[in-house]
């Protein structure tokens, strides 16, 4: 038994973790774009026809970034807390890790068939690192109390079990939230950067200069938005999935209180003497 509830146990990620994570990706941001400009300078130009068009010239990622302003750093920011934290709720809020099948599967097993007392229960609670394990276990201090306690222990662990699975959650609305404003922030400021430079006598009759300044102005609000989407995807997801283990987390709950409260406890001996006869 304590073998396979050590088998159980799965490491968790720890900060130091998440930021070798988010230095990877800094450096994929940052070196990915240089990589790929280098190799366009150093491919020679093809020859142009005199006939074809000359073609609008192409941007590299590096160069967008840079064309959105000081505003681009928080939206990288944000999209890459998003890619870091969606990896470790991921993993976090796997069902094996916080309701494991064989453990749940072997331990009612046993309350069912009375070969468990307080101590045992506890003491394999203690070998399980789950969440469960710690519900259950506060349930176990109860045993033998009245239904009405065992139930309020469990509510109580469940409700600092489920305030522990929404860890980290609220970063994906907060960033869906904040991704939108911050493009809109850097859009307002492209746009007065392009009707000052109009307004300029130097760039006076030249239109054209204005489709350049929108068109970098309006490159902060596409990338808030690219982030802001997935974030509030991710958010209703993974708080779909804290909802469905917190409800199997209460199901398993009200079964043990059916087991070791003083009624069920009480009510065994006779439940026994009737199925004899």
């Amino acid at each position: 038994m304590k073998t396979v509830m050590r088998s159980l146990k799965r490491p968790k990620l720890s900060l130091r973790h998440l930021l070798h994570i988010a230095g990877l990706l800094s450096m994929l941001v940052i070196v990915a774009p240089l990589a790929l400009q280098a190799q366009e300078s150093a491919s020679p130009p093809a020859a142009a026809s005199a006939a074809e068009p000359p073609a609008a010239p192409s941007r590299s990622l590096l160069q967008t970034i840079r064309a959105g302003g000081i505003v681009m750093i928080p939206i990288l920011v944000s999209s890459m807390l998003v890619t870091v934290f969606v990896f470790e709720r991921a993993l976090a809020l796997r069902r094996d890790r916080v309701i494991p099948g064989p453990f749940i599967k072997r331990l009612m097993h046993q309350l069912r068939e009375g070969n468990l007392d307080r101590d045992d229960a506890r003491e394999l609670c203690d070998e399980s690192s789950s969440p469960i394990a710690e519900v259950l276990k506060a349930a176990f201090r109860k045993w033998g109390k009245p239904s009405v306690e065992v139930e309020q222990a469990i509510l109580d662990e469940g409700e600092r079990a489920a305030i522990d699975l929404r860890k980290y959650v609220r970063l994906f609305n907060a960033v869906a939230t904040i991704s939108p404003l911050l493009g809109l922030l850097g859009t307002v400021l492209g746009m007065i950067t392009a009707f000052n430079d109009i307004a300029s006598s130097a760039a006076m009759g030249r239109p054209e200069l204005l489709a350049v300044g929108i068109s970098e102005a309006l490159i902060t609000t596409a990338s808030g938005l690219v982030v802001a989407i997935p974030a509030l995807v991710l958010y209703l997801f993974f708080n779909s999935r804290v909802d469905s283990l917190v409800i199997e987390i209460d199901r398993i709950g009200k079964e043990v209180v059916n087991i070791i409260s003083a009624e069920a406890i009480a009510e065994r001996p006779a439940r026994r003497r009737r199925e004899a006869a």
